[in-house]
């Protein structure tokens, strides 16, 4: 008698609650083995690869490419023990098990559904994502036939004191309808089988809030339609993309951000590294070094490094310095941080920049190498321009922004030459300081640019 099991999409950690199916890495019908990686799904933080704990066969996916799903929504279903699989009327019929009929199948599954995340977790920490409790449900098991794909379940649910069965599975989509007043019975779906987005929610609610004025035919002409009324291709803010997006949004809502900026002869920095890398030994990267110099201005200006608790209205100073970089990656732009950026030395950077830009290109980021970061060093200069007022990482107080190093005539020892020329600038948080910590942490940082043995007075 085979037990079909239905297995959930987990808890990935730091406060995520939903997660956007990017590729099936099985097929119905696949036999798979405890621990085996089923989907590989994109968060707002990074993209994972999700193992399945149970080893049978897959019976029934939930969700095709593309759709996004909240944490707790059935994966798939997997046929476990007698060694066949579920019909295709099994496989509906499925519903998930417990966390009790769960730890009774161990010969069949493990308790590791992502390293850090999921059943391998306290249950306090499980239950955090508020979904229905599962079920245990076991049907026995015929002969594997080729089972369709099972499309994600329509929830009964109502925004408000509505009822009927609406077609919505994520609970974000419910609360946006339901805060707002909006009957979800009256909106159309434009996902699969009817399914109601996020979008739809905000078209509809677009749709109320418009003014009847508007919608009444002009009495001479009838107006251009608005850029937002246009046909045009819509791209979805989710995943880093939308991650990005809510982050931005909220750093110029919340802190009240200026920006100063600075020229400095980075000559003396770029023949210090060629002379480092010239003497053996691991390469120093330039960035390794405007590393080392940011930390060490932190250590003389630590206001930079903190945050702002606004509901204690209380600066944090924070004690020690994780370093945050921007990097550009095909899926958009993600800030890795280097823990403990003033422990390292100038190798011990350069080898953690070069293994977080490897990891952001391959999109194999964890959500562990994306967070914490207590202060960022943006070195756009790569993408060929001189200078920038870059956005705050909330929740941050700082950001250094470094433009590209190019020969300019300079007055250097009182008489003009070709020198190599960089712009520095910082956007700080006005609330933890003001100009004259800024502009001091900002020549303090030029001047060791210039006279990279200003540094030695430090070490």
């Amino acid at each position: 008698m085979a037990q079909v099991l239905e297995f959930k999409l987990p808890d990935l950690g730091e406060g995520l609650t939903e997660a956007e199916i990017v590729r099936w890495l099985v097929s119905v019908g696949d036999v798979v083995a405890i621990d085996q990686p089923v989907v590989e799904v994109e968060t707002a933080k990074a993209m994972v690869e999700v193992p399945c704990p149970y080893g049978g066969v897959v019976t029934a996916r939930y969700g095709e490419e593309g759709t996004e799903l909240p944490v707790g929504a059935p994966l798939l279903t997997v046929a476990v023990g007698g060694g066949t699989a579920a019909s295709g009327a099994a496989a509906p019929a499925a519903s998930a098990v417990s966390e009790e009929a769960a730890s009774s199948t161990s010969s069949e599954q493990s308790g590791n559904v992502l390293v850090g995340y999921g059943t391998a977790e306290p249950a306090a920490r499980r239950r955090r994502v508020r979904h229905e409790s599962p079920t245990v449900s076991q049907k026995p098991a015929p002969a594997p036939v080729p089972v369709p794909v099972a499309a994600p379940v329509p929830v009964a649910v109502g925004a408000g004191d509505h009822a009927g069965p609406v077609p919505v599975i994520s609970p974000l989509v419910r609360k946006l309808a339901r805060d707002r007043g909006l009957d979800l019975r009256e909106v159309r779906g434009s996902g699969p089988e009817g399914l109601i987005l996020r979008a739809d929610v905000e078209l509809a609610l677009a749709a109320l809030e418009r003014p009847a004025a508007a919608q009444a035919p002009a009495p001479v002409a009838t107006p251009a339609p608005s850029v937002a009324a246009q046909a045009g291709e819509r791209i979805p803010l989710r995943g880093v993309r939308g991650a990005v997006a809510d982050k931005l949004s909220r750093s110029r809502t919340e802190i009240p951000d200026a920006t100063c900026w600075v020229d400095a002869d980075a000559t003396e920095l770029m023949a210090a590294r060629a002379a480092m890398n010239a003497a053996g030994g691991p390469k120093i990267s330039l960035l390794a070094l405007l590393a080392r110099i940011c930390v060490h201005a932190l250590t003389r200006f630590p206001e930079l490094n903190s945050t702002v608790d606004t509901a204690a209205r209380e600066i944090v100073r924070l004690p020690s310095v994780h370093l945050g970089f921007a990097a550009q990656t095909p899926r958009g732009l993600v800030v890795p941080v280097v823990k403990d950026a003033g422990t390292r030395t100038a190798e011990s950077l350069t080898a953690e920049f070069a293994r977080l830009t490897e990891a952001s290109r391959q999109s194999a980021l964890t959500p562990a190498d994306l967070t914490g970061g207590t202060f960022t060093l943006n070195n756009y200069g790569v993408f060929g321009v001189d200078g920038s007022t870059p956005i705050i990482n909330h929740p941050e107080a700082a950001m250094l922004g470094v433009g590209r190093i190019i020969p300019k005539p300079w007055v250097h020892q009182g008489e003009l030459a070709v020198r190599q020329v960089v712009q520095l600038s910082l956007t700080f948080d006005h609330r933890v300081c003001d100009g004259g910590t800024a502009g001091g942490f900002l020549r303090y940082v030029a001047d060791c640019v210039e006279q990279p043995a200003v540094l030695l007075r430090t070490l």
